[in-house]
């Protein structure tokens, strides 16, 4: 695993509300990255705890690179995403997005930034993994599920591949983001990024290495997002129609950024689209003409089964 890429500057994105509980663990599993230079953007949604006080103390020792701290819009995480993803005051030679509850094993950004240096840096690129979920206390959950399918804008239109907390993206990706950011909203900003990326002919990689320690609230009304329950948990909100809604939402926001899609998505898009609106074995056909899919058989199957019910 690589210790010390190139020179470049991560950017990263942390939004925070009321995270004090945890914020600095967080932090300091940034700046133990082996990664050297590292500037923090962070923009607080109005936290009422210690957060901004913990920020302020790291603001003030913080050696790897710059360390701002913002006020966010305090509209919900997605539009305090947003509000990072669109400031024309980030400039960085790379991005990466960060929760306020977890831990990032040492080489995360290390790995990131290698997979990205592969490429040209004039191709939007964005590299995401796995996670393994803990506890609050950081005993050991399990791992997200190792997907096989390879990534691509057809798989983004039915799902988000992985957290926003994995992912890390160079600057080519970031002017088409932050320009499609700036005309439509959207679900969350990691389903978002995929779709964007994907569709307008970035190079997505997945990797199976979990790079951050993702941590679940499990006393939550959601309980914990892996395992076997999590998974049912999922399809039966897929079979209520909860995709349905999201979809809805990514649709508009791609219809407001068809410019900036390839041929190829838009024709994806187009039929997909067709799949929400025709009669139920309509539906199926436009579904499988468009070759959207998800990453389990489990998941396609309850997606061929939803898209009849005309819950997507």
């Amino acid at each position: 695993m690589p210790q010390h890429p190139s020179k470049g500057v991560v950017s990263v994105l942390l939004a925070t509300y009321n995270g004090a509980p945890f914020l600095s663990e967080q932090l300091a599993s940034i700046e133990s990255q082996t990664y050297p230079a590292i500037d923090i953007w962070v923009s607080d949604d109005g936290s009422t705890d210690a957060t901004r006080d913990l920020l302020e103390t790291w603001r003030r020792k913080w050696s790897k690179g710059t360390f701002t701290v913002l006020s966010g819009p305090c509209k919900g995480y997605a539009e305090n995403f947003r509000s990072l993803i669109v400031n024309p005051d980030i400039v960085s030679d790379y991005y990466a997005f960060s929760d306020q509850d977890d831990h990032w094993e040492p080489a995360k950004l290390a790995a990131s930034v290698d997979w990205i240096e592969n490429n040209s840096p004039a191709k939007p690129s964005l590299f995401c993994s796995r996670t393994l979920a803990v506890t609050d206390e950081g005993s050991v959950i399990g791992p997200s599920p190792l997907f096989s399918r390879p990534p691509g804008f057809r798989n983004a239109l039915t799902q988000s591949l992985a957290g926003g907390n994995t992912m890390l993206y160079n600057r080519a990706a970031h002017l088409v983001l932050a320009e499609a950011s700036r005309r439509s909203d959207f679900v969350s900003h990691d389903w978002w990024i995929y779709l964007i990326i994907s569709g307008t002919g970035g190079a997505v990689h997945y990797s199976p290495e979990m790079l951050v320690r993702y941590r679940q609230h499990v006393n939550n009304q959601f309980g914990s997002n892996v395992g076997i329950m999590a998974r049912v948990r999922r399809l039966r909100l897929l079979l209520k129609g909860q995709l349905g809604e999201w979809t809805e939402l990514n649709m508009k926001g791609l219809a407001r950024n068809r410019d900036l899609l390839t041929k190829e998505a838009v024709r994806a898009y187009e039929l997909f689209d067709r799949t929400r609106r025709a009669g139920p074995f309509g539906r199926l056909y436009y579904l499988v003409r468009s070759g959207a899919y998800r990453q389990t058989f489990l998941d396609q199957l309850g997606l061929y089964v939803a898209a009849f019910l005309g819950k997507i």
